[in-house]
């Protein structure tokens, strides 16, 4: 391990002097406790990149919740542990850290979850994804900033190349196959060329990966800045298609999700919409597979099929001669990232001035008066309730109710056709308690 390369000014520059007082108090502590302490991943990576991360991620040789207990009472910071898999998380003052222990890890089999024990921080390094991810920095005191590079990852990263630490990697754990492309696409980078050829050759083991698992990785990649980038990678290597073979990264795709970003404007588009546009040309029936497949959380589910089943409508939307009402009666109730996607996806003018109109005024339109209102004039308590506001809902979004006794003489009129007597202590309640 070399220590030619010390990055303690590079963490002041780039990290904020809370972390960075936070790091050698921990590394003082594990000192005491005669354990390296490190910090290590994607932080170490990025601080070599010049880049700000504060997701820091610290492996310490030794017991990584008994060291959190110590610095927990002296931060006074609240500490989650997590026993099983001997981490601690701590948080204050809007601060988080993790702390694991280091571990080696093994392979049952292909795509199996790892089986972990205690290790060095050689060992942790050598069970890391990419080169570039696989360095660490002393912590220590008399050590505090040496770089750790076992792999040549800073030559990686002068390169811009992301490689694998060996051939089995994929095999293995074939979630790195979309982390790859992540960092390839993010970063800007290539696929080291025996990387690229290990990933080709082993874009099968993917089916290897539970479907929990799968999301997840999808999940980060529609987190991406751009994951229209990601995703036309991973269809032109053949990833996307592991998915589910209809699915397209192409350009179309990445137009739509632009403009779902244009469209957001403070913040990014939910993964709901993402998703949505990414399975927008399925089938109900594909839609399904993939929904299964990937067990999708109910409400990010209801999206998906809220979006198919409106696609089918589109048609119907495009209708010029269609009343308020009637637009209304066919977008409410779909969610709003499914109307959203379909009006990024709708080619027909008319039918995105209707879905516009929907989104900007009519979902909400409202009766003036409410159901104990109807009570109070005599309809009955039931379904004449909701039909009657159905009614006058209509007669608001149709501009044929533009007043409170607009609605009032509406339902006169509709107590009279349904031969309703309306006692004469009701007949005029609500005009008495009109302001």
């Amino acid at each position: 391990m070399s220590g030619a390369i010390n990055l303690s000014d590079t963490i002041e520059k780039y990290l904020p002097a809370e972390l960075g007082g936070f790091m050698r108090l921990a590394g003082e502590a594990a000192a005491g406790r005669k354990q390296g302490f490190y910090l290590v991943g994607g932080v170490v990576r990025d601080l070599l990149l010049g880049q700000t991360n504060l997701d820091l991620d610290l492996v310490v040789e030794g017991d990584a919740i008994a060291l959190g207990q110590a610095l927990a009472q002296a931060r006074q910071a609240k500490i989650t542990a997590h026993p099983r898999f001997n981490t601690a998380k701590l948080q204050w003052d809007g601060w988080s850290v993790d702390i694991a222990t280091a571990r080696s890890e093994s392979y049952a089999r292909p795509g199996a979850l790892p089986d972990v024990k205690p290790g060095r921080i050689q060992e942790d390094l050598s069970r890391r994804d990419f080169t570039i991810n696989a360095m660490a920095v002393y912590l220590s005191p008399g050590r505090y900033g040496e770089l750790i590079d076992l792999y040549g990852g800073r030559a990686d990263l002068e390169r811009k190349l992301v490689r694998v630490l060996h051939d089995r990697s994929f095999i293995d754990d074939a979630t790195r196959i979309w982390r790859g492309l992540r960092y390839e696409q993010r970063l800007d980078f290539q696929l080291e060329e025996n990387t690229l050829r290990l990933l080709q050759r082993d874009v099968s083991m993917l089916d290897t990966i539970s479907g929990d698992r799968i999301r997840n990785e999808l999940e980060l990649v529609l987190k991406e800045k751009l994951p229209e980038k990601v995703l036309r990678r991973a269809e032109e290597l053949g990833v996307l298609q592991r998915l589910h073979p209809s699915l397209k990264g192409n350009r179309w795709l990445s137009e739509k999700l632009a403009q779902a970003r244009h469209l957001s404007h403070t913040s990014p588009p939910s993964i709901g919409i993402y998703l949505a546009l990414l399975t927008y040309r399925l089938s109900g029936q594909e839609l399904e597979c993939l929904i299964s497949y990937l067990r999708l959380p109910k409400s990010l589910s209801q999206v998906l099929r809220d979006t198919i089943s409106l696609k089918d409508t589109l048609q119907a939307l495009a209708d010029p001669e269609l009343k308020p009402s009637q637009v209304y009666q066919m977008l409410h109730g779909c969610s709003l990232p499914a109307i959203t996607v379909n009006l990024l996806a709708c080619e027909a003018s008319t039918a995105s001035q209707h879905i516009h109109l929907f989104l900007d005024k009519l979902r909400y339109v409202k009766p003036a008066l409410t159901g104990d209102s109807l009570i109070l004039m005599g309809v009955a308590p039931g379904p004449g309730v909701k039909q009657v506001l159905d009614l006058l809902r209509q007669a608001r979004l149709n501009g044929e109710a533009t007043a409170k006794r607009d609605e009032q003489a509406m339902v006169s009129d509709w107590l009279a056709r349904n031969r309703i007597k309306v006692p004469a202590d009701k007949s005029n309640v609500e005009r008495r308690h009109e302001p």
